[in-house]
């Protein structure tokens, strides 16, 4: 059996079915809604790896350090002293390098033991060939001495103890003695025996950085034994401080420990001219003369 019903009431149910879907809103993704929501919100968007830790920062920083610490270096080298030769010769002073050249100055460091004779040897070495003597001790005795010295007391006491007068001192005097001795001359060039010096590695070191290179290192060998013999003898009438048993003892001390060094030092570059120092006075000085021949020449 078939309905039947009226056109006009069919085309007024379509028409209210068409409208009804119009109006309605379209059903949108839900991956867009969500795209929309957040591009509304009002939080701030997510980075997307919000862990990470920028680096570039300390980087900057540690290069901006480096830089500056070069810089520093490099303004200090311009001020720094130079080895050797900066060192001061005396408290406060400053020294660019040898006051002497060795083309000029022959500098022969004479070395033994307390008592060896050393101070006869170079008398005769003065008397026949010219030289001129500086005897350390010498120089260290007279500042001792010499009014308003800043280092009288502290000379009085090393040398009363039997203990190495500080090299800045020793290392002045001589070299004051040995522009003395050019100057009385009128000449430049020059021949020194430096007598008892020097008794430790850093005066070598020292005075070769800032007076002259040593030529040689003449050296006296004797036993203790002749050496104590011959001091206790010379204190009878030296009037030294330091020639008595005690003083003679620290002394020896002395001179193995700190001494001995300086001589293996030279020999090992070749410089030293050993001479036995146990006969006579002049038969020390012959075989003196014929060592220095062979080393200096036969007109040394």
């Amino acid at each position: 059996m078939s309905i039947r019903m009226p056109l006009g009431r069919l085309a007024g149910r379509l028409g209210t079915s068409r409208i009804s879907t119009a109006s309605r809103p379209a059903v949108l993704p839900r991956a867009f809604r969500q795209q929309q929501q957040r591009s509304y919100s009002s939080e701030p968007p997510r980075a997307n790896n919000p862990s990470k830790v920028k680096f570039w920062p300390f980087f900057v920083v540690i290069g901006l350090g480096t830089l500056g610490y070069i810089g520093l270096v490099n303004r200090r080298k311009g001020t720094a002293p130079a080895p050797g030769g900066s060192q001061p010769n005396t408290p406060g002073a400053e020294v660019a390098g040898p006051v002497f050249s060795a083309k000029d100055v022959t500098v022969v460091f004479v070395l033994g033991g307390p008592g060896a004779g050393k101070g006869t040897q170079c008398a005769k070495l003065v008397e026949k060939h010219g030289f001129t003597h500086l005897s350390a001790g010498d120089l260290l005795r007279a500042e001792q001495d010499r009014p308003g010295s800043q280092f009288g007391d502290l000379i009085r006491d090393y040398i009363k103890n039997g203990l190495i007068v500080p090299m800045e001192v020793t290392v002045k005097l001589l070299e004051n003695a040995m522009v003395d001795a050019l100057r009385q001359k009128g000449t430049k060039e020059g021949r020194f025996l430096i007598d008892g010096f020097p008794r430790k590695l850093d005066q070598a070191y020292k005075f070769e950085d800032t007076v002259c290179p040593a030529k040689l290192v003449l050296f006296f060998d004797c036993p203790e034994k002749v050496m104590e013999a011959r001091l206790m003898e010379r204190g009878k009438t030296s009037g030294r401080a330091d020639d008595n048993a005690e003083s003679i003892r620290k002394r020896f001390r002395v001179f193995i420990e700190t001494s001995m060094p300086v001589v293996d030092y030279y020999e090992k570059q070749g410089k030293v001219v050993k001479v036995e120092a146990v006969t006579t006075p002049d038969q020390v000085f012959a075989e003196t003369q014929k060592r220095l021949r062979e080393r200096l020449g036969a007109d040394f």
